[in-house]
């Protein structure tokens, strides 16, 4: 197990983490969080063996294979798969002593034993693994045959990620991992993480990625390491009930200060009541003093009213969206007809490459259309917020000289009641942006957005870098956001905050997607699996609300016509006559009988399925509730615990293999109902 025991960890002259006690045990999953600067990363530093502890003792089983994303990407021309398989460096190393076995003839029973070493950790399967990492990270069949090299480097960080994932590890340290990612892959690398074996240390401002992955939070708070059991929300919940009672019990001891001081103030001067005095200055100095609760968000601002609300603001008419490429013109939409009316609040979904960010260029007009028009509303005013706005902005500049910038008219006093909301104040509001960190440079891109009065938003990856706090600063501003906002996140969070319509970006087309993002998870795995071949479908609907209905068997009747040479009704059914009535139930009947028995097996099997998927659910609940206890942590629990833990992500992968096999029988069951 991992082990602190009493540690202090120092950067410089700022402490960071002191007296800190944790245990983490096999396959132990855990989330931590805390500030923007608060020693997080330092922490993923010492756990590699990279810096060391100040004060304390710090534990790790040296067998322990520790993997992690590396920040730098060599230039190498090496293949993006096997660039990623790299990252299983025992294979790596047993295929170089294979080869040089084979080059020096060595015996047979020498080359027997590396070949079955080989098979032992997977090595022939080695390929199709570091393929499957790839595909799940949004990689096509002719992206890993490219050379590293070749890519961005959103896209480097992918293959690190996939590189460290690779790695057969005992301990995985994940910072940010979703940063670069869409939410496609976001969803899928969910999915891997719970089944990983292994004791995983994630530090993410995802609360959904942590309310999925998670068993266990570690909040980094005043320089102390504070453990919880369950995920991100049950800590919400948790440490609002705690700062309660500690609100409570902080007024109730400053009233008790305040008595004994009083008191001291007004008789340690007296003699005859000098003992008592100092009997009660004694007190006080042993008193722990409790701290104040803090619950407020350093951060407090809101929309702008827009200036003009036309009804339709931007429409886009038979538009076909692309850019250019080395070799000519690439197009990635086609014929997109879409009208953004006035308080429309639109998330768009879609997998990698799909043409998201393009088509938010092509609305901001920062992307010229390749065929069809893009019409705008009479007083439009565009907020485009993406990660090349962060890109632009000034280093040598302060917060206050860009504002100043924006808008030369207004007083400097304003600027800064503004900037305060976004947690730029004092100094901070004066200084050069240069070495401000990736979150406090998107915090001001989006102040000067905000200060804009934009009547429609369109905002792609809003929340990459910036915290848990800040996120929510954001998902509030927006749902009290008065116009029309366009969002590509993946943060889920965010989307469901604010969006109240989503839309498919998929197969080279645009429509509205009939689904929340529980469906599109579902509607991702079908697409991923079949590579697009039944994009055009609707999503299924959550498999824990769908009811199955009885089929309803349409009765087709054909109006009855004269006949033209004798003047009689014609057609297949007459109403008045009593044969064909009789021949039309029996037809209706034995049809009803047909449906029935293709049903049967198709209805039997959905309630086997859903009767496995309830009993897997009601397991992970038990162990979730075993593990929420705090004595479940404790040594003589150990075995139990890693026990637990295992099964835990066990189930996890059991329960989206029943769901997907439920999806697919109840699609089958629909086809033939219909």
């Amino acid at each position: 197990m991992l082990k602190l025991t009493n540690l202090t960890l120092a950067r410089g002259v700022k402490q960071l983490v002191v007296g800190a006690n944790l245990t983490l045990f096999p396959g132990h999953k855990v989330g931590l969080i805390g500030p923007n600067g608060a020693g997080k990363s330092s922490l993923f530093s010492l756990l590699r063996h990279k810096i060391h502890q100040d004060v304390g003792e710090f534990e790790i089983p040296a067998k322990w294979i520790v993997a992690h994303v590396a920040q730098e990407t060599p230039h190498s021309d090496r293949s993006a798969l096997d660039y990623t398989i790299d990252g299983d460096s025992e294979l790596r190393a047993l295929e170089a002593e294979l080869a040089q076995a084979e080059r020096d003839d060595a015996s047979g029973e020498k080359l027997g034993e590396l070949h079955e070493h080989y098979d032992h950790i997977g090595g022939y399967q080695a390929n199709s693994r570091g393929a499957s990492l790839l595909s799940g990270l949004g990689f096509t069949d002719a992206q890993m045959a490219q050379p590293v090299a070749t890519f961005s480097g959103g896209w480097r960080m992918r293959l690190n990620l996939a590189q460290a994932l690779m790695c057969r590890s005992d301990l995985l340290l994940l910072d940010e991992p979703t940063n670069h990612l869409d939410l496609d892959a976001v969803m899928w690398l969910e999915d891997w993480l719970a089944g990983y074996p292994g004791t995983l240390l994630l530090i993410t401002h995802d609360r959904d990625f942590l309310d999925a992955v998670v068993t266990t939070i570690v909040h980094l708070d005043n320089q102390k390491l504070i453990e919880y059991g369950g995920n991100y929300s049950t800590f919400e919940r948790t440490r609002a009930m705690q700062l309660a009672l500690q609100g409570s019990a902080y007024i109730k001891q400053q009233r008790q200060v305040a008595h004994l001081q009083s008191f001291i103030d007004r008789f340690k001067a007296k003699a005859t009541k000098a003992k008592q005095a100092q009997s009660r200055m004694k007190t006080l100095e042993r008193m722990e003093l409790i701290t104040a609760a803090h619950v407020d968000s350093p951060f407090s601002f809101a929309f702008r009213d827009p200036v003009a609300k036309p009804r339709q603001l931007l429409h886009l008419k038979e538009a076909n969206v692309g850019y250019k490429t080395e070799s000519g013109e690439k197009t990635i939409l086609t014929n997109v007809e879409w009208r953004l009316f006035y308080g429309d609040k639109i998330g768009l979904l879609g997998p990698n490459g799909a043409g998201k960010s393009t088509l938010v260029k092509s609305l901001a007009g920062t992307l010229a259309l390749q065929h069809g028009g893009r019409f705008e509303g009479q007083g439009l005013k565009i907020g485009y917020f993406a990660q090349h706005q962060i890109e632009q902005l000034r280093l040598d500049e302060s917060p206050i000289q860009h504002m100043r910038r924006l808008d030369p008219t207004t007083r400097e006093q304003e600027f800064r009641n503004f900037l305060g909301g976004f947690d730029f104040r004092g100094p901070n509001a004066d200084a050069a942006i240069a070495p401000f960190s990736g979150g406090e440079k998107a915090r001001l891109a989006l102040a000067l957005l905000v200060w804009q009065k934009p009547n429609l938003l369109l905002l792609d990856e809003p929340t990459n870098h910036l915290d848990i706090e800040m996120r929510e600063a954001v998902a509030e501003a927006l749902q009290d956001f008065d116009g029309t906002l366009v969002v590509v996140a993946h943060d889920r969070h965010l989307l469901k905050a604010c969006a109240d319509q989503l839309w498919l970006v998929a197969d080279g087309g645009l429509r509205e997607f009939d689904g929340d993002l529980d469906d599109y998870k579902k509607w991702a795995r079908d697409y991923a699996k079949n590579r697009g071949k039944q994009s055009s479908q609707q999503p299924p609907k959550a498999a824990a609300n769908v009811v199955i209905e009885k089929a309803k068997i349409q009765q087709t009747r054909v109006t009855p016509t004269k006949n033209a040479s004798n003047g009689k009704p014609d057609g297949d059914i007459v109403k008045d006559d009593p044969a064909a009535r009789k021949e039309q139930k029996r037809s209706d009947a034995g049809a009803r009988q047909k449906l029935s028995a293709a049903k049967k097996p198709l209805e039997q099997k959905l309630n086997e399925l859903e009767k496995k998927l309830k009993a897997l659910v009601s397991e992970r609940e038990n162990i979730e509730s075993w593990l929420a206890h705090e004595e479940a942590y404790s040594e003589e629990n150990k075995t139990r615990l890693q026990e637990l833990l295992k099964r835990q992500g066990e189930l996890a992968t059991e329960a989206a293999d029943v769901e997907w096999t439920w999806l697919e029988v109840q699609q089958k069951l629909e086809e033939i109902a219909a």
